[in-house]
């Protein structure tokens, strides 16, 4: 459950971040969340599949935003 629960705030924090920046990338939310690129990208993914952003596929790069 505990993990739930973190994963829920860090879900809460990447959601206002996106919305204060309108457009951001993988990297900005690990630096932001200061973890790795890939912890950024599974927290990113879960949001996607829950429906709540959008991503962007560019060369070389993800661009997320809110639905």
């Amino acid at each position: 459950m505990r993990i739930h629960n973190k994963s829920k705030s860090k879900s809460k924090s990447i959601l206002d971040f996106i919305k204060k920046e309108k457009v951001v990338t993988s990297s900005e939310i690990a630096s932001y969340l200061e973890v790795s690129w890939n912890t950024a990208e599974k927290y990113l993914l879960e949001l996607l599949i829950e429906g709540k952003i959008v991503r962007i596929k560019k060369t070389g790069v993800n661009l997320w935003l809110i639905k």
